[in-house]
């Protein structure tokens, strides 16, 4: 083989190589999750690989572990690995900017998943309005108890949107109803943690009459610790709408759970994203509904 045609060779192989990863590059997008041990952002990113598989994708997914650094270094990683857009669920509203601010810089366009972020340049957020779920739930205990009404609420993670929302949200049916407030503490959206925090509650409050739990993991923690005290009676009113929530509904373990639709917001971030890789404007913040569920 004599040079000229040599160089032609390695000249089409070294292009067809090219197209190949510009190709691959193309069909990529990531999504980063704050925890995937949690049935709820399973759920997330259940229904955003279907979407994605609906729509010719390559979904590259990473756990964040509820470590603001893995999340970090999850981003960082991903900018080197070719991919074209980045969904993010933060593990804190405030901590996540760094990430965003590196993906920024690598040009890499970002949207949010169920929790927002406070610093860096996000394309478009989508989340079920929390503010009106936590009213929602407010509103509920109210339809049963009335006014005045002894609570306590399980905070979720400190520093994450929906944490925030949610409380904000109750707290407008807590003044609209003159609710008592007995105690308001985090328990990081953690069932363990709801039992623990639950438990320590009662010793002190032991006249509550209903309890928000700002997720339905620590609403669950929080009813096993009503039932180890003997306190079965107390409303239990949760938040997400998972598949153990809905159950412990149906059971009649819990009173209600504010259902949020985490399949949606997963297909429906890819769905934004798609548009976003082919031009299209999209919302700044796209609202997912929610709906009261109780037996």
């Amino acid at each position: 083989m004599n040079m000229k045609k040599l160089a032609t060779l390695v000249s089409a192989v070294v292009l067809s190589s090219s197209v190949s990863v510009s190709a691959m590059a193309k069909d990529t997008m990531a999504l980063v999750v704050s925890t995937l041990n949690n049935p709820f952002f399973v759920t997330l990113k259940d229904g955003a690989e279907a979407k994605a598989k609906e729509l010719g994708y390559d979904l590259l997914v990473l756990d964040s572990q509820n470590d603001p650094a893995k999340e970090l270094a999850n981003v960082e990683d991903l900018t080197v690995r070719g991919v074209k857009i980045l969904l993010i669920n933060p593990t804190d509203s405030d901590a996540v900017g760094n990430a965003i601010a590196m993906a920024n810089k690598a040009k890499l366009p970002v949207l949010t998943l169920d929790r927002g972020a406070n610093k860096g340049t996000v394309v478009s957020h989508i989340a079920s309005d929390n503010i009106a779920g936590g009213k929602m739930a407010g509103d509920f205990i109210a339809t049963k108890l009335g006014e005045k009404a002894k609570i306590i609420q399980l905070e979720g993670i400190a520093g994450t949107s929906a944490a925030r929302d949610r409380g904000a949200g109750f707290k407008q049916a807590a003044d609209a109803h003159s609710f008592d407030i007995l105690a308001s503490q985090p328990a990081d959206f953690d069932r363990t943690k709801g039992l623990n925090v639950m438990e320590n509650l009662l010793s002190g409050n032991g006249d509550v009459q209903a309890v928000f739990a700002q997720n339905d993991e620590m609403a669950l923690g929080a009813v096993r610790a009503l039932q180890a005290a003997g306190k079965d009676k107390v409303l239990v009113v949760g938040f997400d709408g998972t598949d153990d929530g809905m159950k412990a509904v149906e059971k009649g373990m819990m009173a209600a759970t504010i259902a949020q639709q985490p399949d949606q917001i997963g297909a429906i971030g890819v769905e934004t994203a798609d548009k976003v890789l082919k031009g299209e404007t999209v919302p700044a913040n796209i609202p997912v509904p929610l709906k009261v569920i109780s037996k």
